[in-house]
């Protein structure tokens, strides 16, 4: 085992280097959720009902691997720390994996187009999964108090939106103007390959860089059956849960419908996407300082509580527009509380996260934000329903059969179903409760977890004052 101090005398991560990251994980993810359903759907032919079907098993799969690779996470004990092996190892395989999404050849139909679009999916997924786990882990872990946390999570997702600018907003062009055109594929396969050698590089540097705690890996491995049936017993893991997938489930929807809102609910090229998209991104950019600062004054929850509220008013902003201006302005409410979500949402995690350590005596952030991943894997049932639906009530099948009214079909699925999501998350998140501040356990972890009672050899002695059995509950942040 490591000795105090250890940890200090590794130096500390700079806050940006750890933040880069976040660069890297965005493009290639979000170049997938936001131009699949256009790849797939309007320009191979892929079925909607195919697709809701491979997204729902994509989900089923992928809510029962990310626990056992947060687990194998948090049991892997190497010379270069438990989670940079996992990044350096994810890196190249998500870059792979997304160009052969991108590659499926032209000439693909029925039930070929299905398996290739089925396998390549799930494999992104599941290397995405692999490297957001255990760069999530990085945060509490590199920053134990809250203010630092806030300064990190904040560049992170100010890098964030940098690759959303870039994946989502320019991606449109390059795809279709620069490098292809709108009825074709080769665009897509050419910017493939430029985001994941981008990604590789940027997420390389910064696991390099990733200064982890020894003294977080404890001797005792962590066991997964034990180890989920406590995070499952932990009412926090499924109120904040819960209530995150609300947010999440409508931007996964907005991420995927934006492009082809523009095409058929305002009625332009895919290339003006790149306007609405990059106002949203530039507002939610900019409110990252402002979210920051409301964070130190209000605290995470309050803020996290108001950020739902103002995304939702967005969604119904979004659904009156009838052209571009029009859309713009809405975008900028929803950009508004975007900002807020991505300033706020991390931060409640990481509380549960270190009032989990703190009652445990265990450092198993890999294996619990996998266990949150569970409600991100909602994300694709809930889209894979959502575009169904289009089917089912507007005729809106494919691009070779898009219905009597595309319009209103795109507009329901980017503007009504987000909007109900994320009024309910407003909702449930008054009445969320999480712990008020950083333990300080979670800050200095104690090394492996006690097995006698306190005050034996070896076992940490009960704080003077204090309880037995309150030692290590944090006091809760309760609604308001």
């Amino acid at each position: 085992m490591s000795q105090p101090g250890e940890g200090a005398a590794q130096g500390r991560t700079p806050a940006w280097r750890y933040a880069i990251g976040m660069f890297g994980t965005s493009i290639p993810i979000n170049m997938i959720k936001g131009s699949t359903i256009l790849f797939y759907v309007d320009i191979l032919g892929l079925d909607v009902r195919a697709y809701g079907v491979v997204m729902v098993i994509y989900a089923v799969i992928d809510a029962l691997d990310n626990p056992l690779l947060g687990h194998l996470s948090d049991r892997t004990r190497s010379r270069f720390g438990r989670r940079r092996p996992w990044l350096l190892a994810g890196a190249p395989m998500l870059a792979a994996c997304m160009i052969a999404f991108f590659s499926a050849p032209d000439s693909l139909r029925g039930i070929g187009l299905v398996l290739w679009f089925a396998v390549f999916a799930i494999l992104c997924e599941a290397f995405d999964s692999m490297l957001n786990a255990n760069y999530g882990a990085l945060l509490p872990e590199l920053y134990p108090r809250e203010r630092d946390r806030a300064v990190a999570n904040s560049l992170r997702q100010g890098f964030q939106l940098v690759a959303l600018v870039i994946s989502l907003a320019v991606t449109p062009l390059l795809t279709t103007s620069v490098f292809g055109t709108e009825e074709s594929t080769r665009g897509f396969q050419i910017t493939a390959v430029i985001y994941g050698a981008i990604a590789l590089v940027v997420i390389v540097f910064m696991a390099l860089g990733a200064r982890e705690r020894p003294r977080y890996s404890t001797r005792e491995r962590p066991r997964l059956l034990p180890s989920v049936w406590s995070i499952v017993r932990n009412p926090m893991f499924w109120t904040v849960g819960l209530t995150g997938a609300c947010y999440g489930m409508a931007m996964a929807l907005v991420l995927s419908g934006i492009q082809l809102y523009v095409r058929y609910s305002l009625g332009l090229p895919v290339g003006n996407a790149l306007y609405l998209q990059g106002i949203v991104i530039l507002i939610s950019a900019g409110g990252l300082v402002v979210w920051t600062r409301v964070v130190a004054r209000r605290g995470a929850l309050w803020a996290w509580r108001l950020a739902f509220a103002v995304l939702a008013a967005g969604f119904a902003a979004l659904f009156l527009a009838t052209g571009l201006v029009t859309a713009i302005a809405a975008g900028v409410l929803v950009g508004a509380g975007w900002s807020g979500m991505l300033a706020t949402n991390d931060l409640i995690v990481a509380r549960v996260l270190d009032a989990d350590a703190a009652r445990n005596g265990e450092h198993r952030e890999g294996l619990f934000l996998s266990a949150f991943g569970f409600f991100g894997r909602l994300n694709g049932i809930v889209t894979g329903l959502a575009l169904t639906s289009l089917g089912v009530f507007f005729g809106y099948n494919s691009g070779d059969d898009p219905g009597a009214d595309p319009g209103l079909a795109f507009r329901m699925y980017l503007c009504v179903y987000p909007f109900v999501l994320t009024a309910i998350g407003a909702v449930a998140a008054r009445l969320v409760s999480v712990p008020a501040e950083t333990p300080p356990e979670a800050a200095e972890p104690a090394g492996p977890p006690p097995t006698g009672p306190p005050g034996q050899p070896g076992q940490p002695a009960r704080p003077a004052g204090r309880p037995a059995g309150h030692a290590d509950e944090p006091a809760p942040e309760r609604p308001r």
